[in-house]
């Protein structure tokens, strides 16, 4: 097998890398953080005041907790993508800190290893941010709610690596705009974030179960309304199938860029 095919080999040599990501991070920390709960927040409001306050109820559930629900899954996704693509972007290609990086005794495996799980990090910070606004309102003081963090992590870890293969590919800034406006908005709304995905045609929902969204949101609504998922197998499955996926081919094409 060709050493760009062959699986990813990791050390502990990420440590550093993660820990150098993460200090740079906490100069701007308090800025970052409400960057990103910013957009989910003014949803949550906006549609769920607004809207809710004309749609009282969706599957029996207040509106404005069964958008809370999804919109911590669409904040954790962004931020996760935002952070494997712009940040990791400018660290591999503009900055060359990823190169840098390379002249140390790190292999490329442990740098992308290394972003993959601090934009995961990153994700689950803005994620437990919304999390307590969403404890503010009083939706998800539940016990099952002990459950969301870890899952949130997964959630951020999955996104990151799909953003990572997107990364490998890109020639510029502008190319992110192709996978916002065709992949992860379309996501959005087809994975029942705003609405349920019972309301979509049945091909349509054929294709939006396996989303990874979706599969996030199926997880996560249910433990802030204090119940448990229906499927928690399944739905983990899929997003571990999409996580490692997508970081074994981030790999290669990042490799196949980086280690020509």
């Amino acid at each position: 097998m060709s050493a760009v095919y062959r699986l990813p080999a990791f050390s502990t040599r990420f440590l550093p890398i993660w820990k150098r990501n993460f200090l740079v991070w906490k100069k701007l920390a308090v800025a970052s953080v409400l960057g990103n709960i910013a957009d989910p927040l003014i949803t949550l409001i906006a549609f769920g005041y607004g809207l809710g306050s004309l749609l009282q109820t969706v599957d029996g559930i207040p509106y404005i907790q069964f958008l809370a629900s999804g919109s911590i899954c669409m904040s954790v996704m962004m931020a996760a993508s935002f952070e494997a693509l712009y940040s990791a972007f400018s660290r591999m290609h503009v900055q060359k800190t990823w190169e840098a990086l390379l002249n140390a005794p790190i292999a490329l495996d442990d740098v992308v290893l290394a972003e993959m799980l601090w934009a995961a990090t990153k994700a689950l910070f803005s994620g437990i941010a919304i999390l307590m606004v969403i404890f503010l309102l009083g939706i998800g003081l539940h016990p099952q709610v002990l459950v969301v963090p870890p899952l949130l992590f997964l959630i951020g870890m999955t996104f990151a690596s799909l953003g990572l293969i997107v990364n490998a590919l890109a020639k510029g800034y502008d190319f992110f705009t192709y996978y916002f406006t065709l992949a992860l908005t379309p996501m959005v709304f087809l994975s029942g974030v705003y609405y349920p995905t019972s309301q979509l045609p049945p091909w349509l929902q054929i294709f939006a179960n396996i989303l990874p969204l979706g599969a996030a949101v199926r997880l996560i609504r249910p433990l802030l309304l204090g119940n448990w998922p229906a499927t928690p197998l399944t739905d983990v499955a899929v997003l571990l199938v999409y996580c490692i996926g997508s970081f074994y081919l981030a790999t290669i094409l990042t490799r196949r860029r980086l280690l020509k």
